[in-house]
């Protein structure tokens, strides 16, 4: 019967033959994130103020503030989803269309085992 860490390494090995984002990773994004990737998949480079006139064309229950554009940007920059070439307004963005850095399953994973290792058994209360 297989174990927790052999289904984590089958998943990791897995993910790891895949090339590139599936839909289905772009589905599993919050709804911010994922509004900005299917924006992107359709432009795959779009400067920061390209990005602010798109956004300030959608409908209003659409729209993200500055700070909620900078803000997931920002997050899609660290998860590898997107590449930003320059700073602030001059940045422009790319789609990262190659294989996505690491995941951060394993820290979670870690820090989950790590928590029940410290806890002490319920027989020696």
């Amino acid at each position: 019967m297989p174990g927790l860490f052999d289904r984590l390494d089958k998943e990791i090995k897995d993910s790891q033959k895949d090339g590139g984002m599936s839909p289905l990773d772009i589905a599993k994004l919050p709804p911010s994130l994922r509004k900005i990737m299917r924006l992107m998949l359709r432009e795959l480079q779009m400067g920061y103020p390209r990005m602010c006139e798109v956004m300030d064309a959608m409908p209003e229950q659409d729209r993200l503030t500055r700070d909620e554009l900078d803000s997931a940007l920002s997050d899609l920059t660290e998860q590898f989803w997107l590449i930003r070439i320059g700073k602030k307004e001059k940045a422009i963005y790319k789609v990262n269309l190659r294989r996505k850095a690491g995941s951060t399953l394993a820290a979670g994973i870690w820090s989950a085992i790590d928590a029940k290792i410290k806890k002490p058994p319920e027989s020696l209360k």
